[in-house]
């Protein structure tokens, strides 16, 4: 049985990350959860005025993702909350239908947390794990270059101690450039001075909470200096009573243009949570994607019937979590009650926390999104890739993000695409003094029977690169006409074949035969692709008997004077 049908086949209990914790391990996760709370209160705050939402939702988006994560998703240590991954790209779009700030801005973020729980929720329960794999990795690298872009253009005028203004990015930069001499220079300390306290902390060890000291640091320095009087904005009292579950008030007409949003904020959700599963797994065993996708979607649920906003899978609070010694999601519930308990009876102490230092933190946030050794190793090894990491980057930086997510998506899938269709027919060659036939190194044809033509497809068969597999069989036939007799496909890279490909496979035999030469496929290994042959009639058009488990086996049975 292989992991993936044990992974299908276990029962669902609720709680699966804390069955066989014992007495050591819980006092590890203790220590793991103070460490995640002091990481996630400012971030979460952060991340919640990114949204266009107040700070308060941030901390009640943790806590339900917490638990909900705990409950039903599979991973001892990935942390889901508020995420600025995905936020710019829902904030943008919910600031068009209603007014950031608003009740009903409120409301549609809240739905949109749930249509995009129950997509991601549904997506695991059919196991659809593989969706993730749909993003190609420069294309997820440019995508987080855009989205650092996006938070730093979004964050400057906080930084700056300016007003925020709303619309599109272009008119943002213009109302920026223009009341840039305003700037308040106190305010700018006080987010580089966060910034670079959270840099400094996490290059020392992840488990400082660099930006929680910051933020204290920076809410003292303003009560006791009075920089609130200089001009420096603050976040003032957050709403003493919790939010209570339930369901957004909103018509059909409201949340139809949710839709297409919430299907791009769960694919990126979908990604950011299989990477996460993937680094983070326990002792490098293969993990239960499926059951995390669970997990995420019942965080965003709760999130949503809470009234906060969509969440996510968090890279950087799960290698903290990990860091802090971590060992199963009691950390993530300790960390869930400390920050409840702040956002239920902690609102006095946030009146004098400055926006400037919120900003600061998600500057730090975006510089760490922006993988700049991953795009110069792109760029190193691939041009090609680095210049499709580069358009998708502007595409969501100079586009309404989830426009520019999407056609990044498409072009994702274009490149794989691109790649298949590349595939072409290459001449093998016998190795000396032994009966394994291997490419040939230079194009050329190497040393083998002048009679027989043996020659491999590298990639799958489809619709997609089967016309020019066509050409290369017949340009290889035409070219040995009258003295080739055997043409031989090894096809131990073909794993699949569609119903076009085999047609025009079906249609390569009968015109090589036609022309004289003998047709025969050896070494196709893909079950998928040997049950495609007989259901699609290739099998019985070829011949059992010239299917061949090698090709050298081929030569000597169809071409007996030219086997050894």
């Amino acid at each position: 049985m292989t992991d993936t049908t044990r992974a299908a086949s276990r029962p669902w209990p609720i709680f699966q990350s804390l069955q066989g914790v014992g007495p050591a391990a819980i006092a590890r996760d203790v220590v793991a959860g103070l460490t995640l709370a002091a990481i996630a209160v400012p971030e979460q705050m952060a991340t919640a005025r990114l949204a266009g939402l107040p700070p308060q939702l941030g901390l009640i988006a943790f806590v339900a993702a917490s638990v909900a994560f705990a409950a039903f998703g599979a991973s001892r240590l990935v942390s889901v909350g508020a995420d600025s991954t995905i936020a710019p790209i829902f904030a943008g779009s919910l600031a068009m239908l209603a007014a950031t700030g608003s009740p009903q801005y409120a409301g549609l973020a809240a739905a949109l947390g749930l249509i995009v729980g129950l997509i991601v929720m549904l997506a695991g329960l059919f196991r659809l794990g593989w969706v993730a794999d749909l993003l190609s990795q420069p294309v997820t690298t440019g995508f987080l270059a855009g989205i650092a872009l996006h938070i730093v253009i979004s964050q400057a005028p906080a930084a700056l101690g300016l007003r925020s203004e709303s619309g599109d990015i272009y008119h943002r930069l213009a109302s920026l450039w223009a009341v840039a001499p305003q700037a308040n220079w106190i305010a700018a300390a006080i987010a580089g001075g966060t910034f670079a306290l959270t840099l400094i902390a996490e290059k020392l060890s992840p488990r400082i909470p660099g930006a929680l000291v910051a933020v204290i640091g920076a809410t003292l320095a303003t009560a006791l200096f009075g920089l609130d009087r200089e001009g420096v904005a603050t976040l003032g009292a957050l709403p003493r009573k919790l939010p209570s579950p339930a369901l957004p008030s909103l018509d059909v007409e409201q949340i139809i243009p949710l839709i297409g949003l919430a299907l791009v904020v769960a694919l990126v959700a979908m990604v950011q949570t299989a990477a996460t599963s993937r680094s983070f797994s326990d002792d490098g065993d293969d993990p239960d994607v499926n059951r995390d996708y669970v997990g995420v979607g019942a965080s965003n649920l709760l999130a949503g019937i809470f009234g906060a906003f969509p969440v996510d899978a968090s890279p950087p609070r799960t290698a903290a979590t990990r860091a802090a010694g971590g060992a199963s999601q009691a950390g993530g519930l300790v960390a869930a009650v400390i920050v409840l308990a702040l956002a239920a009876f902690g609102g006095e102490l946030l009146i004098k926390t400055p926006t400037a230092a919120l900003a600061g933190v998600l500057l730090f946030i975006a510089q760490r999104i922006f993988r700049v050794r991953q795009l110069a190793e792109i760029l190193r090894h691939a041009p090609a890739e680095f210049a499709l990491a580069v358009i998708t980057s502007a595409l969501i930086v100079l586009l309404p993000i989830e426009t520019g997510v999407a056609i990044g998506m498409f072009l994702s899938l274009a490149h794989g695409v691109y790649t298949i269709t590349r595939a072409r027919l290459i001449p093998f060659e016998r190795v000396d003094n032994t009966t394994v036939w291997w490419p040939v190194s230079n194009r050329e044809a190497g040393p083998g029977p002048s009679d027989v033509l043996v020659m491999g497809f590298q990639a799958p068969l489809s619709f997609l690169n089967a016309y020019e597999f066509r050409r290369g069989v017949r340009a290889a036939v035409l070219g040995a006409q009258g003295h080739a007799k055997l043409f031989v496909l090894e096809a131990s890279s073909v794993v699949e074949i569609d119903f076009t490909a085999a047609g025009i496979l079906k249609e390569v035999i009968r015109h090589a035969r036609g022309a004289g030469v003998d047709v025969a496929v050896a070494r196709l290994e893909s079950v998928r692709a040997q049950v495609a042959f007989a259901r699609f009639g290739v099998t019985a058009l070829l011949g059992e008997d010239h299917l061949f488990r090698s090709v050298a086996e081929a030569i000597a049975k169809l071409a007996p004077d030219n086997g050894a």
